[in-house]
């Protein structure tokens, strides 16, 4: 498996300083955050992409994935999420990037509603995700936390470049075990995000490793089934000022990751 990090965990920092911290502690990609208040977002014009693009390729860092915010069950029109969906997975053809990352936010929708308006704009953004070579990945997040959600809608969209992307966080806070999860999503698995909390009530970032979340039964489970996808360390600094920050954890990181890697191979 592959190791990534994502920029939430360094919010604002500028791109050298993001491939820095990959290419110092070993890690293969990095997921972007792509918001207006990082470098990297859908404002960006043609030169500024390509200009992103040949500065992962110099450092031999990949670009993972773009974490967007569109949420797709949400209540309203269509069209705006559509539209959304679509500048990211431009933005992510450009760059290089495989994957976009999308929420649910179905709110307090009836479930059979929120399925439905997930699956109708992911199927119509699916299509033109297939032109650019990009799949938009479906977060167990929010009104669609675990596996068993998540796949109401991805059965209804019925797209290779609609799928999922499983955070350990939420399916374990869904009461959703690891092999339920995979059994799940593994048909439709972009990636998979790891991190690690003091306990349901207190989601503060902590170190991989030092929290409750059941990361080594996440890496056994894919491991036995024979997974080869990336493994991105999600650390919520942007929602924790208090949290430590994360480029003195990353190297510490990487070898618990490491070592979850060995024990289930």
């Amino acid at each position: 498996m592959k190791l990534a990090f994502s920029t939430l965990g360094v919010p604002g920092l500028p791109l050298p300083g993001v491939l820095r911290l990959a290419t110092e502690h070993g890690y293969h990609g990095v997921e972007l955050r792509a918001h207006p208040e990082e470098p990297v977002h859908p404002g960006l014009g043609p030169a500024e992409r390509s200009a992103v693009a040949a500065e992962f390729a110099a450092a031999g860092v990949e670009i993972l994935g773009l974490a967007g915010y569109p949420k797709v069950a949400a209540p309203g029109d269509d069209e705006p999420v559509i539209t959304e969906l679509r500048s990211l997975v431009d933005l992510a053809g450009d760059l290089g990037a495989p994957y976009v990352r999308v929420f649910p936010g179905g709110g307090d929708s009836p479930a059979e509603e929120a399925d439905a308006r997930a699956a109708r704009r992911l199927g119509t953004a699916a299509e033109h995700a297939t032109d650019r070579g990009v799949r938009i990945l479906l977060e167990t997040h929010d009104s669609h936390r675990t596996g068993a959600d998540a796949i109401r809608v991805l059965g209804l969209v019925g797209h290779l470049q609609a799928g999922a992307l499983w955070d350990v966080m939420h399916t374990w806070l869904g009461g959703e075990q690891p092999t339920d999860t995979y059994a799940a999503l593994s048909p439709h698995l972009g990636y998979v995000q790891v991190k690690d909390i003091a306990s349901p009530d207190d989601t503060t970032p902590l170190p991989l490793g030092e929290g409750v979340l059941p990361l080594a039964e996440c890496v056994e489970v894919l491991s036995r089934h024979g997974w080869d996808g990336w493994l991105c360390w999600e650390y919520e600094k942007r929602w924790y000022e208090a949290a430590a920050p994360l480029a003195d954890l990353l190297g510490a990181g990487r070898t618990h990751l490491a070592r979850l890697l060995n024990e289930s191979a």
